[in-house]
């Protein structure tokens, strides 16, 4: 018909590009240092100048201080797409599937993503960064005056669900941390990298029943950033391209009420499945899994989610050693957060990058065919899912 407009054809979404910057008690740095740091570095391991990016995607953690003035910061110009993006943790799965499509539908050509966060100061514990008073109206209110004061005892309060329900053990939530302690060993990059056994996690001290302080993750200073192009443009940059094959979201929205899930299912179980359908594989095909885990609960619930073993089994199967080096399935083969270091969901998404260009080292998986990314963000709230792989769709 005269006059119709031609559909430019999709081009295929990967990351070329990856900037992780010095990490964990890194002082004198504020989080938009890191994030230009880390920009900077991802723009260069993809062969590129600042001057090729037309599109920036920022998410900022605990300290604050990332966000649309980081593009004035860079002396970026003419940028094509620019927002901040919040979805906490599964910010950083959010941002790559808007960049994805960004690429997909012409709107930018190379897009980069970067989270950054400096909570940690000189002389004061960790723990301190993440003890802050709250004050709540209402219902929320009531939650407070229980006891509900942090972040870590409404995890607690999941991980005690889940347990009374199917069984779970704190036995079982500590041979993920044990996994994962054995996979950092090969990180040169990893805060934590002296071996764990169970006994050291049963006698780490309680942070909230049933959280021992090993089943929570570190607090990190750093930055991490990826450079998304289409894979026409990656053919011609030094990295192996890491192709985006898929990705969803879900956010659960759990009621205040007796039929709430929360505890017993996160947003993985819609997410996952979405995003392994339009990568057009099934989860038979994943050889890899990189998992948020801001406490070893959350990465077993993510594990029961996405169907790698039944609902209520998730404990047995981090119990059975499937998950660590030599296992059935290579989970958070950087030692996630739990070990790494903690940098939102940038941490599974820069390990996944790292597999799937096989530049694993010593702690590379033996297949990377297909990679599994989870983030999760607030109370088990939001979830986000990529598949990734070092091969092209179809």
């Amino acid at each position: 018909m005269a006059g119709t407009l031609t559909p430019r054809p999709a081009r295929r979404p990967v990351i070329a590009g990856l900037g992780i910057t010095e990490m964990g008690k890194v002082y004198g740095r504020g989080a938009e240092d890191f994030a230009a740091d880390a920009v900077r570095r991802a723009v260069a391991d993809a062969g590129l100048e600042l001057s090729d990016i037309d599109g920036l995607l920022t998410n900022t953690g605990l300290a604050g201080g990332v966000g649309l003035g980081l593009q004035r910061r860079l002396q970026l110009r003419d940028l094509s797409v620019l927002s901040e993006v919040q979805s906490y943790g599964a910010s950083a799965g959010a941002m790559v599937s808007y960049a994805a499509m960004a690429v997909q539908a012409g709107m930018a050509e190379t897009v980069v993503c970067v989270f950054a966060d400096a909570p940690l100061r000189e002389g004061r514990s960790s723990s301190a960064a993440y003890s802050r008073p709250r004050e709540a109206a209402g219902f929320d209110g009531l939650r407070l005056h229980a006891g509900l004061t942090s972040v870590n005892a409404l995890y607690a309060l999941a991980a005690q669900r889940h347990m009374a329900t199917y069984g779970t053990t704190s036995e079982q939530l500590g041979a993920i941390a044990v996994v994962q302690r054995a996979w950092a060993a090969g990180n040169p990059l990893a805060q934590m990298r002296a071996p764990i056994t169970l006994a050291d996690h049963q006698a780490s001290r309680w942070i909230a029943e049933p959280l021992r302080l090993l089943d929570c993750c570190l607090v990190s200073n750093g930055g991490v950033a990826v450079l998304v192009t289409s894979a026409e443009r990656a053919a011609h940059l030094p990295q192996p391209p890491v192709h985006v094959l898929g990705w969803a979201q879900s956010h659960p929205g759990y009621p205040d009420a007796s039929d709430s899930t929360f505890g017993l299912e996160s947003g993985a179980a819609r997410s996952g499945p979405a995003a392994l359908k339009m990568a057009q594989v099934g989860l038979s095909d994943v050889t890899v899994a990189e998992l948020y885990d801001c406490y070893t609960f959350t990465a077993l619930l993510t594990l029961e989610d996405y169907g790698f073993c039944a609902k209520g089994e998730g404990g047995p199967f981090a119990a059975s050693g499937a998950l660590g080096p030599g296992g059935s399935l290579a989970v958070n083969t950087g030692g996630g957060q739990l070990s790494s270091y903690y940098m939102w969901g940038m941490t599974p998404l820069s390990e996944a990058v790292i597999q799937a260009r096989g530049h694993g080292g010593e702690r590379q998986a033996p297949r990377n065919d297909v990679i599994l990314v989870s983030g999760n963000g607030g109370i088990l709230d939001h979830h986000s899912t990529l598949v990734l792989s070092p091969h092209a769709q179809g």
